[in-house]
């Protein structure tokens, strides 16, 4: 426990002020999310363009998880213009459950993209974590699609990817990132429930 510690200290000091930029804005995102308000897509943005550009780097090397951020970029700003849609306000904030076509979609978006980061990961770049990688980033995609959507059941598919992604970054040396998924997965939790109470049906 004490090595564990000392190396999450560790960690800590090697921080960068990008990476802290980054979490401040990704929680900032969730947080929104949970409010169900527009302003989690141009917090999201910012984000994800700094995590982007960072996971992308040799170290952490975590390539499946530079292109979920690059994915949840071009999503934030789809997302941003299907909420923005619609003349009557309550069009703008209609949350609902997935239907049968939807839970389809998602489930075919995570295997696919698992499949296919897997495979990229495995075969084209210096990854140490192809599967754990591929995993944390495919759930990710599905469900930012959801997300955009506004589907309830988005956290669902969101927290698989976080509950993975916890131990993944630790692993890496990103101590700050690992405590904001911790976060994430927290709000995603009651995020569900509320969704769930206030989806029309």
């Amino acid at each position: 426990m004490n090595e564990f510690l000392a190396l999450m200290r560790q960690q800590w000091l090697q921080t960068s002020w990008m990476e802290i930029t980054a979490v401040i804005f990704g929680m900032l995102q969730v947080l929104l999310a949970f409010r169900n308000s527009i302003l989690t897509y141009p917090a999201g943005i910012i984000s994800t363009a700094i995590y982007t550009w960072m996971l992308a780097q040799p170290h952490p090397g975590l390539y499946a998880d530079a292109s979920l951020n690059l994915y949840y970029l071009v999503m934030s700003f789809y997302g941003w213009i299907m909420w923005g849609k619609g003349k009557k306000e309550q069009e703008k904030t209609r949350i609902t459950r997935w239907s049968r076509n939807d839970r389809l979609t998602a489930f075919a978006i995570a295997a696919a993209a698992f499949i296919l980061l897997y495979i990229i990961l495995s075969s084209f770049t210096p990854s140490t974590v192809p599967f754990w990688d591929s995993i944390v980033s495919a759930t990710a995609w599905s469900g930012m699609w959801l997300l955009a959507k506004r589907k309830v059941e988005n956290w669902l598919l969101l927290n698989i990817s976080n509950i993975i992604a916890i131990p993944l970054f630790i692993y890496k040396g990103m101590p700050l990132t690992a405590m904001l998924t911790l976060f994430l997965f927290t709000v995603a939790v009651f995020g569900y429930f509320r969704w769930k109470k206030l989806a029309v049906t």
